[in-house]
């Protein structure tokens, strides 16, 4: 009986190890996201006056929704994904060299983190 309290233990006490490890590379991917964000798309996507990006959506949402990317709750990671490697309207794409796919993997996490699903 004691040895299968000790395995129990040992096996939780691993279960909860990983889980922290786990939240710790999320936390660690979505600040990488941020540093993706601030370093290629704030000057257009950031809050406030002076982002083309931001003052577009603004019009075009016609507050329904924020403008500002990081403001939003409903950005999938996929979405994001397509529209950083296609463009939209006068967004230029970007390529593989200029935001890797683990950095666009960060940035979608980032942007998606107050999405509730």
């Amino acid at each position: 009986m004691k040895k299968l309290v000790v395995i129990s233990s040992i096996l939780c006490g691993a279960l909860a190890s990983n889980a922290a490890f786990a939240q710790g590379a999320a936390a660690a991917k979505i600040e990488r996201g941020n540093e993706v964000f601030q370093t290629w798309c704030a000057a257009c996507h950031a809050p406030g006056p002076g982002h083309p990006g931001t003052q577009a959506l603004e019009y075009r949402y016609q507050g329904a929704m924020p403008g500002a990317l990081e403001e939003r709750n409903n950005l999938a990671p996929e979405y994001v994904k397509y529209i950083v490697r296609n463009g939209l309207f006068l967004m230029p794409f970007f390529r593989h060299v200029e935001i890797s796919d683990k950095d666009l993997d960060a940035l979608a996490a980032y942007l998606a983190r107050n999405n509730p699903r």
